[in-house]
């Protein structure tokens, strides 16, 4: 089952609940990531889960 939950807050790439599993990362901003944007925003030191 693939269900949309919304979309990358860095770039609009939609991110979807897959099975059950979240395809993302939620910070405590409430603000959505998919894996790639989460990624390079680690490397550039911004701390988006604290």
């Amino acid at each position: 089952m693939r269900e949309l939950v919304g979309t990358c807050t860095c770039c609009n790439k939609d991110i979807f609940c897959l099975d059950g599993f979240f395809n993302g990362v939620i910070t405590d901003e409430k603000e959505i990531y998919c894996f790639d944007c989460y990624k390079i925003k680690e490397k550039k030191g911004e701390n988006l889960q604290s």
